[in-house]
């Protein structure tokens, strides 16, 4: 083989390897690539995934700071309850309920009668806590406005008839319709002696606004799983799968004897 030969095959044999070179370069290349958008997405993922649950069950941060208003008669840590009933009652029902939330209007529909037959016959105190977890979970005021509003209510002896006229009028539930304060007020139109300027004024102001902030965040930090959570004497009932109206009547009449 002549000289010139070699050095054809040689430079063949180095073009060749310079080709495979630069094919493993970029394949390398590619791998990178690929592994640092996979990186990016899974952060941006996470990062979505973040932003959701640190906004779960919070309200849409609008601003409603000023000072902490409870409603009148209001008790039990930081008055954030709103007591129905007797006082004397042997049996305590504590609701956390939102306005908006359709399974707390299907709780008072099947339980509101019995609840109002053992208040009135003083067997029942009930002590509402106000939430605001659909403002949360899909945007809006209502349940806020509508909390505020039942507030402006207990501060003239009448939040259980509005309570249960916003219950009976709860818009669907991704319509925000009780964020307008000229709906609660004509809501008030349907209890007697509740549409006064006194009442306008409250709901307007948004004086117990804060108040109700400071409910919601009890709620999100009291370790509850929704709206309604409803607990009698401490043990959580709406979780049983047997509690029935006539259950829950039989329980509170029972203690009443003891």
């Amino acid at each position: 083989m002549s000289e010139k030969n070699r050095d054809g095959k040689r430079t063949a044999r180095e073009r060749l390897a310079d080709e495979r070179a630069k094919q493993k370069a970029a394949e390398k290349r590619r791998r990178t690539l690929i592994v640092g958008a996979s990186v990016v997405c899974v952060l941006g993922l996470a990062a979505v995934i973040g932003v959701v649950a640190a906004n779960a069950g919070k309200d849409d941060g609008s601003d409603s700071s000023g000072p902490v208003v409870a409603p009148s008669g209001a008790q039990g840590k930081d008055s954030l309850a709103i007591p129905v009933g007797k006082e004397s009652a042997k049996s305590t029902l504590t609701i956390w309920e939102d306005f908006r939330c359709p399974a707390c209007k299907g709780f008072e529909t099947a339980y509101r009668p019995v609840i109002h037959e053992l208040t009135n016959a003083g067997q029942l105190k009930v002590e509402y806590h106000l939430a605001t977890i659909i403002d949360g979970n899909l945007g809006g005021t209502g349940s806020r406005t509508s909390a505020n509003a039942a507030a402006c209510a207990q501060d003239v002896g009448k939040f259980t008839p509005y309570h249960d006229v916003l219950y009976d009028n709860q818009p669907a539930e991704t319509d925000d319709a009780f964020a307008e304060n000229s709906k609660l007020i004509e809501l008030a139109d349907k209890v007697d002696g509740l549409d006064t300027p006194a009442f306008r004024t409250c709901v307007e102001d948004g004086t117990h606004n804060s108040w109700v902030e400071k409910s919601a965040a009890a709620f999100r930090n009291g370790g509850f799983s929704g709206t309604p959570t409803v607990l009698l004497n401490g043990t959580n009932i709406y979780q049983d799968q047997t509690m029935t109206p006539a259950k829950l009547k039989q329980l509170v009449q029972e203690a009443a004897k003891k």
